[in-house]
């Protein structure tokens, strides 16, 4: 991918202070190695990924100035072809639709045992932020579960199975190895509230936007995850949740 073919984030996108707490983009090779030195540890055995050359890298910071989260962030035209969930999903669904004509994928979720409730908003606020000035008309990426059998997440994959798959004419096609279609993950959701716990909290940001999954879970031995695409469509964002999104992305 050259820088060509990717949307620049200008820094002002993400800036936020809030009681104390700061996210901006990276913007130095300290930052930069501080940012990958916290997803070493957030994301044992990843090696080097050509993406971050690329993209733009949210950091949030405490109080102290230490660093308690971080995201990649993607903003690309060619996001079907380009993009981290491109090598797992088949978007051309997406693509023939022109809906990947701008499409921002965050990725790479990564927080310090030190981040709390106050870190995640503000890392929500600064993607919000990001997605409604950058032009985005999608956000989407692979929202990952930690460990790699099915069976452990069961009831929250169930949740998804029973109400949160995508439109059939966009809904991403089979790319990877390994994959667990919806009619194994389905089944009786006993306990809502515990399903909707369960799910990654990149995953609950997207639903509750009214964001779409796909109909099959990927496998990844390598990062010993499961993940689901997911997308949210903002054109197709109702009013209620896109004032929400503004008021989260406001200062």
């Amino acid at each position: 991918m050259s820088r060509g073919e990717v949307a620049i984030i200008a820094p002002e996108m993400a800036q936020i202070v809030r009681g104390g707490m700061r996210a901006r983009l990276a913007a130095t090779a300290a930052d930069h190695a501080a940012v990958m030195a916290l997803r070493a540890r957030a994301w044992p055995g990843e090696g080097a990924d050509p993406l971050d050359a690329v993209a733009a890298h949210l950091m949030i910071e405490g109080r102290d100035g230490a660093l308690l989260a971080a995201m990649r962030v993607l903003v690309s035209a060619q996001a079907a072809q380009e993009s981290y969930s491109a090598r797992f999903y088949d978007l051309t669904a997406l693509a023939k639709a022109g809906k990947a004509r701008a499409m921002l994928e965050p990725g790479r979720f990564s927080a310090s045992p030190a981040a709390g409730w106050e870190a995640l908003r503000l890392t929500w606020a600064a993607l919000a932020r990001i997605t409604l000035t950058s032009g985005a008309e999608c956000l989407f990426g692979c929202a990952s579960f930690p460990g790699a059998d099915w069976q452990r997440h069961r009831a929250a994959l169930a949740l998804l199975a029973q109400g949160h798959q995508g439109p059939e004419a966009l809904l991403p096609g089979c790319r990877a190895a390994e994959v667990v279609g919806y009619p194994a993950l389905a089944g009786p959701v006993t306990d809502r509230k515990a399903a909707l716990a369960a799910l990654p909290p990149l995953l609950r940001f997207y639903l509750g936007l009214g964001g779409w999954v796909s109909d099959h879970a990927v496998v990844d031995r390598q990062l010993d995850t499961l993940h689901v695409f997911t997308c949210v469509e903002l054109a197709k964002m109702p009013e209620a949740r896109r004032e929400a999104l503004r008021a989260l992305a406001s200062d």
